[in-house]
């Protein structure tokens, strides 16, 4: 049976403002979990698949990227991921004629929430040039159409290949090379959106982008500080490894300009604690920082250890700071010479409180820090979190059991696509073992990433846009420059699971390629297939879909990718010196593109051996094995950083972009954000309520979000996001928080970290316009 989907898009002036909640999961969230599951898949669809999530012999969740413990539950998901899950194994479907009966123009005009909710994608679909509808076509034919527009290019660097996280490992790797192969490294990808920032900080202090810490650092850490991050809806499973931590004695401080429940009391539905005794207190202390004011809170802690060890000694870590680190003198010198008066302002916190927290980093002898976009999507992001690493130097805190840095990855895959090669910066040494694998010569001129694809594409600079999943239309930050840039696109290809913006912002002519998910049966000629991801913190499993797909003749990615490697490097067409292999073998059986994968990439030697039976591949990971960095001199290294933080012109506020509870990422699961007390609507701006008052506004008036930014021509841009209404919620003073995509618009594309290039979607200047209708009614 075909379940309907809904008609209309969301009904804002529906939109009812509650009191925040104090508890986070729990009974509710099971409810509200299989409520979504059954509207999407019926009760004995949502029981077969719930229960294959995260199992060893199952499918790996397509939401988060947080780890499994080695021993699963029955029940390896939480709400969002159940919500995911139904997302994908939904059983609407968007056919030929769905297409048929809706023009683009008309598609235009629906909100992200009702083109999500239409159903899985069953058949290729083109749009020729001038046309206003889409119509089908056959696969043979859609995949010579983008063969042929990329085999004509004048310059390879006119193609843009967009990666979305959840990719598999074995998709990743196939089309970094068919990229590669074309003789170009424009790869973005949602990495660049997010954690480019850690990536940056970390590859240059620790020698490794990516995080430090086991699942089991998680429980056995003394204290943890979880900064920029909401994990009670982002990443839920992440409240059972702090309840376990809990448990065992840690300590955990929460760090964010905004409450957020996950971090104020856990009810764990899986235990009778969580169900029957209230649950579990999570953040001994809530920082309620000022947004961007992090890095100051980090010099802050770093200052006061340096000054009690001058005073008492015993604080640091000599032994291992003498043996295993480089910078120190530079380090403590700039924190000596820091005031406290700067730290107060960035942070929002006087010095005696700024110490009482560095006390409690003192008395801890494990300490990991846990971070998500909080922390890197602000100008100066990538200082930010040189200092995370630098208080955790201070002690030793890196390599030791317990103890590190964790940032947190969103999509389930988004750290295996760039294991797997997705990037438009690529080391010598991955591309050397490409060239020696696949017998041609990669090149070496860096990419376009994201924010810089935008900008070519505006430009008039490319002229082929393709996307491996995602929603690029509305992940991206300045969304009518990022609209304008892929209509001046001569194609648009987009392979898909489901409907969604980009898919109706076209190119000249545009391409949908619906592929199988997570949860689909993939049988190619080899064989019943499994593909690979790896997790947040370096582990990588198989995964292995057992629903029925769509259609009978779906296209896995790999599937895509390998037959589109065919057509354009063999035969008398073939791109001039391009990558050797046997592509039809790799697209029917899967375990060849690991053997490939085991012979080029570090750390996945013997890759199908390693994976049988549910087994989990640990990769190599230098400053937690051995103490090993590999940084420039070969050490971790203390960095000095000026202090810097945002200010805040008079009448004005610091919007920071967010999820709700029911959303993720681009994703629209439902209307509400059931933590923030906001239901049925979306566009809603959370600002403190003196602020409110004193910018001479009043609660539930609809008001313009115009933001302001001054460009490198001295210029002052301005960027509008209509009709949101004003609700008043315990935020800082001068700081105010809105959902993403609807806010996008607002984020502007030359607005981005030092360093990274990562767009600044928590440090966004803006000011409140009243508009024409006070809608206070709805208030709870």
């Amino acid at each position: 049976m075909v379940k309907r989907a809904p008609k209309h898009d969301i009904d804002e002036s529906r939109v009812r403002v509650g009191k925040p909640k104090t508890t986070a999961v729990g009974v509710p969230a099971v409810l509200h979990a299989l409520k979504i599951a059954n509207d999407q898949m019926g009760v004995v669809r949502s029981a077969r698949t719930l229960l294959r999530v995260n199992q060893k012999d199952g499918f790996d969740c397509p939401g988060c990227a947080w780890p499994e413990e080695d021993k699963r539950h029955l029940a390896e998901f939480c709400e969002n991921g159940a919500k995911a899950v139904a997302e994908e194994a939904t059983v609407r479907r968007v056919g030929p004629e769905f297409f048929a009966a809706h023009s683009l123009e008309e598609l235009r005009e629906r909100d992200d929430w009702w083109l999500g909710q239409q159903g899985r994608l069953t058949e290729p679909m083109i749009k020729d040039a001038g046309a206003t509808h889409y119509r089908p076509i056959s696969w043979d034919d859609a995949l010579e159409v983008v063969a042929e527009a990329l085999r004509t290019l004048e310059d390879p660097q006119e193609a843009i290949f967009y990666t979305s996280g959840r990719a598999s490992n074995e998709a990743a790797f196939l089309y970094q090379l068919l990229v590669r192969g074309l003789g170009t490294n424009n790869l973005p990808d949602c990495s660049n959106m997010c954690h480019e920032s850690s990536g940056s900080a970390l590859t240059e202090t620790i020698g490794i982008g990516k995080g430090t810490v086991s699942i089991e650092d998680i429980h056995r850490a003394e204290l943890l500080i979880i900064a920029g991050q909401n994990p009670g809806t982002n990443h839920p499973r992440m409240l059972s490894a702090l309840e376990k931590a809990k448990q065992r004695g840690a300590r955990i401080i929460a760090v964010n300009p905004l409450p957020e429940a996950g971090l104020v009391r856990f009810e764990n539905p899986q235990t009778p604690r969580g169900v029957i005794l209230g649950g579990t207190k999570m953040a001994d202390e809530f920082l309620q920082i000022r947004l961007g004011g992090d890095q100051a809170l980090f010099q802050a802690i770093g200052k006061h250890l340096l000054e009690m060890h001058e005073a008492d000694g015993g604080v640091l870590d000599t032994a291992f700071i003498d043996e295993h680190t480089s910078g120190f003198e530079p380090y403590r010198a700039a924190l000596t010479s820091q005031g406290w008066d700067e730290l107060e302002a960035a942070t929002g916190f006087g010095e005696a409180r700024l110490r009482e927290i560095a006390e409690q980093v003192r008395a801890s002898r494990s300490t990991i820090v846990c971070w998500a976009m909080g922390l890197t999507q602000h100008k100066h992001s990538v200082p930010m979190l040189r200092e995370v690493v630098n208080m955790l130097l201070l002690q030793g805190n890196i390599g030791r059991a317990g103890a590190g840095v964790c940032p947190v990855r969103g999509h389930s895959n988004v750290q295996g696509d760039r294991t797997m090669g997705i990037y438009e910066k690529p080391p010598a040494e991955f591309l050397d073992a490409l060239d020696a694998e696949f017998a041609f010569s990669a090149p070496r001129a860096w990419g376009y990433d994201t924010v810089e694809a935008i900008r070519a594409m505006r430009d008039g600079k490319a002229k082929v846009f393709m996307a491996l999943g995602g929603n690029f239309a509305s992940a991206t930050p300045d969304t009518v420059v990022t609209e304008a840039g892929l209509e001046r696109m001569a194609l648009t290809v987009q392979v898909s699971t489901k409907l969604n913006r980009s898919h109706v912002v076209t190119g000249d002519r545009a391409i949908i390629l619906p592929t199988l998910g997570r949860t689909d049966r993939d049988r190619r000629r080899g064989g019943e297939q499994r593909v690979t991801v790896e997790d947040s913190m370096g582990a990588v499993h198989a995964s292995r879909g057992r629903l029925a797909p769509p259609s009978e003749d779906m296209l896995s990615e790999v599937a895509i990718v390998a037959r589109l490697c065919a057509a354009l490097f063999e035969g008398p067409d073939a791109v001039p010196g391009a990558p050797q292999a046997d592509w039809d073998g790799l697209e029917h059986d899967y375990a060849r593109i690991r053997h490939h994968i085991s012979r080029a990439v570090p750390g996945f030697e013997r890759f199908e051996e390693r994976i049988e039976k549910g087994r989990t591949l640990m990769l190599p990971n230098g400053p937690r094995d051995a103490r090993s960095f590999a940084t420039v001199d070969g050490r971790a290294r203390f960095t000095v950083n000026p202090l810097e933080y945002p200010h805040i012109p008079a009448g004005r506020l610091l919007l920071q972009t967010l999820r709700s509870h029911d959303q993720y990422n681009t994703t629209i699961y439902g209307k509400d954000d059931r933590y923030r007390g906001i239901s049925d609507g979306r566009r809603v701006v959370l600002v403190n309520a003196d602020d409110i008052r004193e910018l001479g506004f009043a609660d539930g008036q609809i008001v313009d979000l115009v933001s302001e930014w001054t460009g490198a021509d001295g210029v002052v841009q301005e960027r509008r996001a209509e009709a949101f209404r004003l609700v008043p919620y315990p935020t800082p003073h001068g700081n105010a928080a809105a959902y993403y995509p609807e806010t996008n618009v607002l984020v502007p594309l030359d607005s981005v970290a030092d360093v990274s290039g990562t767009p600044t979607s928590k440090a966004v200047i803006v000011r409140l316009e009243a508009r024409g209708t006070d809608a206070r009614a709805g208030a709870a």
